[in-house]
């Protein structure tokens, strides 16, 4: 049996550990984070969804700054929902009024209408193609066939995500190299896109399985996992990889707040929830006050991603206040494995502990 470090992933990314550094939006990625995982031996990633072109290039610049090792960054397919690549007056003083009493609450004044608009994503993409990291991972459909074409001309790997089988023989269909499985436990914005996220909630243990018999490509497993155990039981389930997002999120290397990591560190880990509130698209994050109130209020809220725009002041004003009760933080199910405050450290207990399990269970096997 080969060393459960030696798998189809592992050797088509020529890293070392079959571990991937879930990409984190809105800050949360890091240069610093990126490489200090690429370093260690497994593949980091950037988050570059809410980047223009000019600075995807850069982000890609730095990353090289600090590592020669492969490295990830990943983009949305998906921009905007219906509806919500503009803000109508109609829909910004629907949101504003629901959202006044927290702006009083926090002494700041509501904002005039903002002029936003979604990001492009082809533009994105040629950016992201002409960085030529070694990975381009993406959530929220698939590129185009020209996309992926200019990807295999360049070396480029692809990462499709999915988050159901469903959605993991879409993304194979299109041509995609290899699929990011991405269960309900995951942290952050769930990346369904054949149906809703509410109708897409499969947990890791029972999508693993079912995707890895019904796809050719190789499957990273996503969601759920923050330590050593995790990976064990994804590869045990035919994953080729394991994607942890959390736990390096946590990182003192993250873009995350210290007030975010503090949470992550303590008992409020403990309890995640599915949001729209933030951003206008269901997202995995500690479950607090603001939440809670706007479950029964949904369907007032603005599309993505016009509803962070209409957001981004009250989420300064919180931040800059202490307020987390009122301010989006992402996490995973599995916050509460959170350990390490050093990427380095992180990865070396990860690795340590799988290699702990699974050469157990190769002594095992060859015994056998």
């Amino acid at each position: 049996m080969n060393h459960w470090t030696n798998t189809e992933i592992s050797r088509r990314l020529n890293i070392p550990y079959p571990i991937i550094q879930g990409p984190f939006g809105r800050g949360g990625s890091t240069a610093l984070l990126t490489a200090a995982v690429s370093n260690a031996g497994g593949l980091g990633s950037f988050g570059a969804n809410d980047l223009a072109p000019e600075d995807i290039l850069k982000a890609a610049a730095d990353i090289r700054q600090l590592t020669d090792k492969p490295f990830g960054m990943n983009l949305w397919v998906s921009t905007f929902d219906k509806g919500g690549d503009t803000l109508e007056r109609e829909t910004y003083e629907r949101v504003a009024e629901l959202l006044a009493p927290y702006y009083r609450e926090l002494g700041v004044e509501i904002p005039p209408l903002p002029v936003g608009k979604a990001r492009n994503f082809d533009d994105q993409a040629a950016a992201l193609i002409e960085a030529c990291p070694a990975v381009f991972s993406f959530v929220f459909g698939a590129p185009s066939e020209d996309i992926l074409r200019t990807c295999r001309q360049k070396g480029i790997v692809t990462v499709g995500a999915a988050t159901t089988v469903d959605e993991a023989v879409f993304v194979e269909q299109a041509g995609v190299d290899l699929l990011a499985a991405s269960g309900f436990e995951a942290g952050g914005h769930r990346p369904s896109f054949l149906n809703s996220a509410e109708q897409s909630l499969i947990g890791t243990f029972a999508l693993i399985p079912q995707v890895v018999d019904k796809v050719r490509i190789p499957v990273i497993a996503a969601g759920g996992i923050a330590d050593g155990r995790g990976i064990a039981a994804v590869l045990a389930l035919g994953a080729s990889a394991a994607q942890i997002g959390t736990a390096f999120l946590a990182c003192d290397e993250s873009g995350a707040s210290d007030a975010h990591r503090r949470l992550l560190f303590g008992d409020a880990a403990k309890y995640t929830t599915l949001s729209p509130a933030y951003t206008g698209r269901p997202a995995r994050g500690l479950d607090n006050r603001f939440a809670a109130e706007m479950k029964n209020h949904a369907s007032l809220l603005a599309k993505y991603p016009a509803q962070s725009w209409i957001i981004a002041p009250l989420r300064a004003a919180a931040l800059a206040a202490g307020r987390t009760d009122l301010v989006g933080l992402w996490a995973g199910q599995a916050a509460p494995l959170v350990r390490y405050h050093k990427a380095a450290e992180l990865f070396a207990a990860l690795v340590r502990d799988a290699e702990r399990l699974l050469g157990k269970a190769n002594t095992a096997s060859q015994g056998n």
